[in-house]
């Protein structure tokens, strides 16, 4: 399966994994405005990267 991994580089920890089949890009950059917020507004560097896990 394929993931989307959302990742805070100064907290060094993963926010959430999201699955591509029901998650796409503007669903997962609607949640980095709601759910994620927090670590942007407080000036965190937040990656997305794919994760595939078998």
């Amino acid at each position: 399966m394929e993931f989307k991994e959302v990742y805070c580089m100064n907290c060094k920890k993963v926010l959430g994994r999201y699955n591509i089949k029901f998650y796409d890009d503007d669903k997962i950059s609607e949640l980095l405005k709601t759910t994620h917020s927090s670590h942007v507004r407080k000036g965190h560097q937040v990656n997305i990267k794919k994760f595939v896990k078998n």
